[in-house]
Formats: C-alpha cells, structure tokens, sequence
C-alpha cells in the first residue's frame, strides 16, 4: 500500500518526532511530580539515557512509543506494510537496544521499568501502573486525591491537545 502523503510531507512529519519531551513522557512527569516523586531526566551517564531516574530507589523509567518500540500488546506496534524491510530492520535495532541498556542497567544495579505509550491515554491503565512500579510506597487514595485537587486531567488534556502550558 503506497503512502497516503507525499514524501516532503512524510519528510516533515518525521522530522517532528523527538526523542525527550514526548506527550506520553510529559503526562507520566506530571502525574508522578503532581504525586510527590522527585526524579531526574535523561541522566547521560546512564545507558540509553532514562526518560526518568530515581536514584533515591535505584529505578529507572522509559516512557516508550508503541509504534518506535514496538509495544506487542498493542495495535500501535504493528509495522508499516510500505517498506516493510526497512521498518523490520528498523525495529529491530530499537528493541534489540532497549534490551542492551535494560540489561547494562541491571547489571549496575538498577531496576527498569517501561510505561507504554497506551498505558498514558487510560488514566486508570496509568495509575494502575505506577501503582505496580511503587507499590509500597503509593497510596492509592491519596493519590487520587491530590491528583484531583490539582486537576492533572485537565493539565494533561491541554497537553494533548497543543495547549501551550506550564506544566513540567
């Protein structure tokens, strides 16, 4: 099946894909600030630059697209049918990296976490999820608490939608 645009505008549209900063990973750094962790970003001197670094935990945090990453569980990771040799070889590097880092941070004494790209669209899917990477440090009802109080739906939609915000 032949692309639906042309290839200046595939060209642009690729282009805006960034590795930092994505929607998903800013909905995950709202949610977990707005609940009380405190982290660092993309900390360099660790392998494949975690999204998000808890060094007071020893845990580290990707916020991976569906698609780039190829999440299996979900119907955004399936692969392109134009081009597909390029897009297999594609993803195959992208998991088989994910895998590399993931094992190197073990190996320094880290625990690795993924929060998926879909995980961040279902608000409960999300705190269901931290739920399970901080279980005995997460209150579940007051988290919903404070989360409400400080309308992160609202915080998190704008995000969505382009809204220009202050938010993380």
């Amino acid at each position: 099946m032949a692309d639906r645009i042309s290839k200046k505008h595939r060209s642009w549209v690729m282009s805006r894909i960034r590795s930092k900063g994505s929607v998903p990973e800013r909905t995950v750094r709202a949610v977990l600030h707005r609940m009380g962790f405190r982290y660092r970003l993309h900390v360099k001197n660790l392998p494949g630059k975690p999204d998000l670094v808890f060094k007071k935990h020893n845990l580290v945090i990707f916020v991976n697209g569906c698609f780039w990453h190829q999440h299996q569980e979900c119907k955004d990771g399936r692969i392109p049918k134009s081009n597909r040799e390029y897009w297999v070889k594609k993803f195959d590097r992208n998991v088989s990296r994910d895998r590399e880092n993931q094992k190197k941070l073990e190996e320094l004494g880290w625990q690795v976490e993924v929060i998926w790209e879909c995980e961040t669209k279902n608000w409960s899917k999300l705190i269901s999820r931290i739920h399970e990477i901080f279980p005995s440090l997460f209150n579940l009802e007051k988290a919903l608490e404070r989360l409400e109080d400080q309308e992160i739906g609202e915080v998190i939609e704008n995000m969505r939608s382009g809204v220009d915000c202050n938010c993380l």
